[in-house]
């Protein structure tokens, strides 16, 4: 009996074996067609996927959100949220003057006239911090405060920025930036 056992498993892991080094006429065929492109052809073609990937990125990244206040100019990098990309939607449309309004001395505060998407979270602003409140007013810090916010751009050179946001009233232009 212990001899017809291990007669079948002997069988069994033989199969077993055979089974796992056979490929199919498909798996060969395909094989041997990766084996005919010659590898600088496999090497651009990979090349060309990693340049796509990095237009695509590029592209994403290079909208900015301009904006001017006190006759400055001011470039913000877009945060990526569906407040955001309704904001952009406005702006294509053409530039969004809004009147802003000095508030706790850390920020200018306005009206943007419509509701945009939220998704406020807990946050503490920067100077340079440009945040949507309530759905339809745009906040500009050039202090900090701790609040719930739907983040918008962040300014990426605060040179003059607090003197061009002045104090009191400021009339600011927000467009795109392509």
């Amino acid at each position: 009996m212990k001899k017809q056992i291990t007669f079948v498993l002997g069988v069994f892991m033989i199969f077993s074996l055979a089974a796992c080094g056979t490929q199919t006429e498909a798996e060969e065929n395909e094989a041997e067609d990766v084996a005919e492109i010659p590898a600088e052809e496999q090497n651009a073609q990979a090349d060309r996927n990693t340049d796509n990937t990095e237009a695509g990125r590029q592209e994403e990244t290079e909208m900015k959100l301009q904006i001017e206040a006190g006759g400055s100019t001011f470039t913000a990098a877009l945060e990526d949220n569906e407040a955001v990309n309704a904001f952009v939607e406005m702006l294509e449309e053409g530039p969004v003057e809004i009147e802003m309004s000095e508030y706790g001395g850390f920020e200018k505060v306005g009206s943007l006239g419509t509701s945009l998407p939220a998704s406020n979270s807990q946050m503490t602003t920067q100077a340079g911090d440009i945040v949507l409140y309530n759905s339809s007013q745009i906040v500009m810090f050039y202090g900090s405060n701790s609040w719930s916010y739907t983040k918008l751009a962040e300014v990426e050179d605060l040179t003059g920025w607090e003197d061009a946001l002045g104090s009191g009233s400021v009339t600011v232009t927000f467009s795109i930036e392509q």
